[in-house]
């Protein structure tokens, strides 16, 4: 990991874009099941998190509707709980969504570090992340994925990030969890793990 500036993340590694659009790509936050997140910035030098989607799935025309249907939704969020899209490209070659970058560590790297939270650091950290949850109910999206490495810790509050399984509740079909029903927890066996 190296210090940006504004936080850690790993090199670029050979074959990473150094740009998309109009934005300088300076390392990986992270990779996941559907696509990596890059540190970036725009020209004006404001630091923004870029999630590029997988080759196998941009090509895919139904999952590409769905992500499209996905970032219309994560537009909608209110900006207090998550990180704001602040920009996208759905119709090109490489699939990407640009958010605001939010500084701080996750919260499964938080209690890593520093053990579990508690009083009223843990009461709090539980309203903000109701209260995200909430917001994003608000706006038509279940998130699917919730757990640790998907609540940052930034200095105004939690944020929940990482919609990448998200589902519209309005395109909800018989093969994802609806409201009120159970799902199986990430992990082992699980088809979100």
């Amino acid at each position: 990991m190296v210090f940006n500036g504004e936080g850690a993340s790993d090199r670029l590694k050979p074959g990473d874009p150094e740009r998309l659009g109009s934005y300088r790509l300076l390392g990986r936050l992270g990779r996941g099941g559907m696509g990596t997140v890059y540190f970036g910035e725009d020209p004006s030098g404001r630091k923004v998190a870029v999630k590029v989607i997988n080759p196998e799935y941009a090509e895919d025309e139904t999952f590409r509707a769905r992500f499209e249907r996905e970032v219309a939704a994560a537009r909608r969020v209110r900006r207090f709980c998550t990180a704001p899209v602040i920009d996208a490209d759905l119709s090109g070659e490489t699939l990407y969504v640009v958010t605001e970058y939010v500084a701080g560590p996750d919260l499964h790297a938080a209690v890593r570090s520093w053990g579990p939270m508690q009083g009223s650091n843990l009461e709090s950290l539980g309203v903000g992340v109701a209260a995200a949850l909430t917001a994003i109910h608000d706006a038509g999206l279940v998130h699917r994925d919730l757990k640790p490495a998907n609540v940052l810790l930034s200095p105004v509050g939690p944020r929940v990030i990482d919609f990448g399984i998200a589902r519209t509740l309005d395109t909800l079909d018989g093969t994802t969890t609806r409201t009120g029903q159970l799902g199986r927890p990430a992990g082992r066996g699980s088809p979100c793990g």
